[in-house]
């Protein structure tokens, strides 16, 4: 008998910073890096066209999750946390379009929770929440060496001063939801 699974996509900035959190996360199957909701005349963007900023696409993560382990909600939380939500287009230096904050639902349950927890976030932030919540369009898996980055890099100078405090941020906050492994 298998597990019922769900799936999201989440764009937070850099997908190396998001995938090396997610990856922690009990319940989380599978993180895969990639690029959604662009131009639909651009089939499979690569990383070069992406950093031009001119496809419209968005880094993004797509999480395979059990949710006996791990709610979409919880997820969500960590996803607020590990990353800044009311920058339009940027999380931190990473500039541009391909750096928006994006929940990218693939079902009406999804969109749902994820608009009920920005309603509640948004009460008590210091600025307007600019995230994003569409269906996923146009999902592309990004190139093999972006999948599993900051595992294969960690001490790569992005790594080690931008996605590390991500991770560490994570652990610290989120305890309960650190995977055992």
């Amino acid at each position: 008998m298998t597990t019922p699974t769900e799936t999201i996509t989440l764009g937070g900035g850099c997908f190396w910073c998001t995938e090396a959190v997610f990856v922690r996360v009990a319940g989380v199957l599978d993180v895969e890096s990639g690029y959604c909701n662009g131009n639909p005349a651009i089939r499979q963007p690569s990383y070069e066209q992406i950093c031009t900023g001119q496809t419209g696409y968005a880094e993004v993560v797509k999480l395979v999750f059990d949710p006996a382990q791990v709610s979409l909600r919880e997820l969500l939380e960590v996803f607020f946390v590990v990353h800044d939500p009311t920058t339009l287009n940027r999380q931190g230096n990473d500039t541009g379009t391909q750096y928006r904050s994006g929940i990218y639902w693939h079902d009406a349950a999804q969109e749902r929770v994820a608009r009920e927890l920005i309603a509640e976030l948004g009460a008590h932030h210091r600025a307007p929440i600019v995230t994003e919540v569409l269906p996923v369009a146009d999902y592309s898996a990004a190139e093999a060496y972006h999948q599993d980055y900051f595992l294969n890099h960690p001490n790569q100078g992005y790594c080690a001063f931008v996605v590390a405090p991500k991770v560490d941020k994570f652990q610290r906050t989120f305890a309960r939801l650190v995977r055992a492994d």
